[in-house]
């Protein structure tokens, strides 16, 4: 785990970076602009001068974030890796946009629980692998043991158990309700992760939509939200299309105001022959 500064400071790297691409500038160029605004007393400047080395080099960061591993974790370097690929639609506004908001939850004093959350919830949005996501989640320093063993099984059992049964099993709220039905405590039971309050309302949003589950969350106990993909604005494409259906209209205008008059010149369709040289007076058959 980072001090309090380094996760100020990624953030502010994050969002400046998000809110400055949309001028259609190089990123290198970015990151040499930000990097004098970072505090010199933290060790970003330095990553930067990595991240636009590895840039310059192969024209990516995510692969050049996993190599930061001491200062960049796991999840961070997933988020970037997926946006930069070539197939995928994972725009890379929201990745940044995803790492910010992670970042200030993390300056705030993030717990295992709400940075679960938001990183799964992140994985769910925006259609990730979960496989390799809940891998680079179980990887960050944040969790212990116990919560490492939790994030790796859940691969298994999501899209088969509910992710709001996977919490409301770990959590307080099930052992008291044992406790009330009159069950005694099961030493062999798994370690609680979750508190009172996450196991009530992952159980009132049992067979729910989990975006719900998400939702509720972040109303009752004030987890970060996560960033929504935008969607595409129509109106930036309207006006080219409608120019071009314009063109073709006059076009078939033109050929009906033709045919009307007698006739359509089909040669104006022809497309004309280069002109072939005349053969020079030395060339064979000159003297013929």
């Amino acid at each position: 785990m980072l001090d309090r500064a380094e996760y100020v400071e990624q953030a502010y790297l994050f969002r400046s970076l998000g809110e400055r691409m949309q001028r259609d500038m190089p990123t290198q160029e970015l990151l040499l602009a930000l990097k004098q605004e970072i505090l010199a007393s933290t060790k970003l400047p330095m990553a930067i001068d990595f991240l636009n080395a590895e840039l310059n080099l192969t024209g990516s960061m995510g692969p050049a974030m996993k190599r930061l591993g001491h200062y960049f974790t796991p999840f961070q370097s997933f988020v970037i890796s997926e946006a930069e690929e070539d197939r995928s639609r994972f725009d890379f506004t929201v990745a940044v946009q995803i790492l910010e908001r992670e970042a200030d939850y993390r300056a705030e004093g993030a717990t295992p629980q709400g940075l679960f959350m938001f990183q799964f919830e992140a994985l769910c949005r925006n259609r990730l692998g979960y496989f390799k996501g809940l891998t680079a989640m179980a990887q960050d320093p944040i969790y212990d043991e116990p919560w490492r063993e939790y994030i790796i099984s859940i691969r298994v059992h999501v899209g088969v158990i509910d992710l709001a049964d996977l919490i409301f099993l770990r959590s307080q709220h099930f052992r008291t309700m044992r406790l009330q039905r009159g069950e005694q405590e099961d030493q062999a039971l798994p370690p609680v992760l979750f508190g009172e309050k996450e196991g009530q309302i992952a159980l009132s949003n049992h067979h729910k939509d989990t975006l719900l589950l998400f939702a509720a969350m972040q109303r009752h106990l004030n987890y970060p939200l996560v960033p929504k993909p935008k969607r595409a604005d129509d109106a930036v494409t309207a006006v080219p299309q409608l120019l071009r259906r314009v063109e073709r209209l006059e076009t078939r205008l033109r050929l009906v105001e033709e045919e009307q008059k007698g006739g359509i010149d089909i040669s104006q369709f022809y497309q004309r022959p280069p002109d072939e040289s005349e053969p020079s007076e030395s060339g064979p058959g000159a003297g013929e």
